[in-house]
């Protein structure tokens, strides 16, 4: 540890783990109490579980466990099944589970655009305003078909996860079609301005990273490093999107094959001038990273500007600088639309966000709940949320929520409650959909790299989550949490659900490799459970 400083010990450390779990990182917990024997169920637990369970690298961790039978409710399996465990990213099953039902599934974002002002000819006196929506892609991920596009690791996590790639789609895909709609309405000129009209909610600082209202690339500009053509030489960079007035520069420089890939993000002040600077092996993949957009109302703004200059649409307003927010008119009731860029359905935002554990959408959706009901305060999304848990026969008391990802230090959840949600959807006509919106074991998502050729591949379909901090006192790692939870197919279309989890353990070193291993445990778990469950069936 001597020389290195606790954010970039903490980034090696998440990186460690992106393989496996994703990690909703927290600074560190505390152990729960030993784990005790088997406390109930119907049926013995498979020895191989048992030995994982048993293992000298859990001297003073907590084991949950809760396996069911959605269709008789017979438990099969349960260990703590009612008491509180830090539950990491499988908290997003909550958050976007009442988003689900309260926009509904088909639910799409329209993002208008209007003309205030006079229109004279193909010139509008006056600014063009767009009206954020909450939409969070704005089709930077839009496949042709109406999907939404992901990558196994999720360029999100590119600071701390190496191996993050990124989607082929235009980050300013949404943007593009709305300047090419305004000049198809026919204006060719605005004397004015052009407003990002970010009044749907305000920005909640509780929540981290704390959700816009209007989302571009996930407020994130990507940077991707390339290794020049020999060592010594400099590296090539490209970024995305290309928007005013940021730039990026790079004095990063090629080593020879086999040395260390080691990259740093710098930033101004105002986030705008972006540096990369450091080292990428010649033999190494290209590397990316990200950077915050600072302001993504005003980048927002300026990407329309530039997009509807594309389309062929002048504007004579400063393309860069602040949004002037102070001049939205109160409403736009009689106001002409000139555009309108429509979102694919809700089940693809919810299909992104368990796939790659997206945090930004997660805690999105306890936003979109709160306006939904007519609030511009996130916060007011927990209440809204609590109705659904009630709906679904969840025991909302047997849960801790303070966000929507799962990464707020006093997040929790019993195995229980998590089964519940779960045994939720298994009975909606909604079912499958949401199944296969989760990672899909040896097959996507954050699951795509584990048992990939065992008997359970394809077979277990469950959100991942965990918590990871450093334990500075004994130099080692602080396993919070990592934890497991979804449905084991058992063959001819039926189902158990389940939640697996161990609390407080922690490893020998700070060598991220201990992390690993805790986590190949709990995706093992998940596959004996599924091999059990199928056996039963036979």
């Amino acid at each position: 540890m001597r020389g290195e400083n606790f954010g970039s010990f903490r980034r090696r450390v998440v990186a460690g783990c992106c393989a496996l779990l994703l990690l909703a990182l927290t600074p560190g917990v505390a152990a729960q109490a030993a784990s005790s024997p088997d406390d109930g169920g119907s049926d013995r637990l498979d020895p191989r579980i048992t030995e994982i369970m048993r293992k000298s690298d859990y001297p003073n961790a907590q084991w949950g466990l809760l396996q069911r039978d959605p269709d008789s409710g017979r438990v099969i399996h349960s260990r703590f099944a009612e008491q509180l465990f830090i539950p990491g990213s499988v908290a997003k099953l909550f958050g976007v589970s009442g988003a689900w039902d309260t926009l509904g599934g088909d639910h799409r974002f329209q993002t208008p655009v209007y003309a205030v002002g006079e229109r004279r000819g193909s010139t509008l006196k006056g600014n063009l305003d767009l009206v954020a929506q909450g939409d969070l892609t704005m089709g930077g991920r839009t496949r042709p078909d109406g999907t939404v596009a992901y990558t196994d690791l999720d360029h999100t996590y590119a600071n701390s996860f190496p191996g993050a790639t990124l989607t082929p789609e235009n980050p300013l895909a949404g943007i593009n079609q709305i300047a090419q709609q305004v000049r198809r309405s026919g204006i060719t000129r605005v004397d004015g301005n052009v407003i990002v009209d970010n009044r749907l909610f305000q920005p909640e600082p509780i929540f981290v990273p704390v959700p816009t209202p209007l989302i571009i690339n996930d407020n994130l500009i990507d940077l991707l490093t390339t290794p020049g053509a020999r060592p010594g030489a400099p590296a090539r960079l490209d970024w995305r999107p290309k928007v005013a007035p940021y730039h990026v520069t790079s004095t990063v420089r090629t080593v020879a094959a086999g040395e260390p890939t080691d990259i740093e993000v710098t930033t101004s002040e105002n986030g705008t001038r972006i540096q990369l600077s450091g080292t990428i092996a010649a033999d190494s993949e290209p590397a990316l990273k990200v950077s915050d957009i600072a302001d993504p109302a005003a980048f927002g703004r300026t990407a329309l500007i530039e997009a509807l200059g594309r389309a062929g649409v002048k504007v004579t307003a400063n393309p860069t600088g602040a949004n002037p927010v102070d001049r939205l008119p109160d409403g736009y009731d009689g106001r002409p639309r000139v555009a309108q860029y429509t979102s694919p359905p809700y089940t693809q935002y919810a299909k992104l966000i368990f796939k790659v554990s997206h945090n930004l959408g997660a805690n999105l959706a306890i936003c979109l709940m709160a306006v939904a009901k007519g609030s511009q305060d996130c916060m007011d999304g927990f209440p809204v949320l609590a109705d659904f848990l009630d709906r679904a026969g969840v025991d909302r008391k047997q849960i801790q929520l303070l966000d929507g990802r799962g990464g707020n230090p006093v997040d929790r959840t019993t195995p229980n409650a998590v089964v519940q949600m779960l045994t939720y959807w298994h009975r909606t006509p909604e079912a499958e959909v949401f199944r296969n919106a989760l990672p899909i074991l040896g097959v996507d998502g954050l699951l795509a790299d584990n048992c990939t050729d065992c008997p359970a591949r394809g077979k277990v379909f469950a959100k991942t989550g965990a918590a990871v901090g450093l334990d500075a006192l004994n130099n080692r790692l602080a396993v919070g949490a990592i934890t497991i939870a979804g449905y084991l197919d058992k063959g001819n279309g039926r189902f158990d659900v389940f939640f697996a989890g161990v609390n407080g353990a922690s490893t020998p070193t700070t060598d991220v490799n201990g992390v690993l291993s805790i986590a190949n445990d709990l995706a093992t778990i998940s596959a004996y459970l599924q091999e059990a469950a199928a056996r039963r069936e036979d």
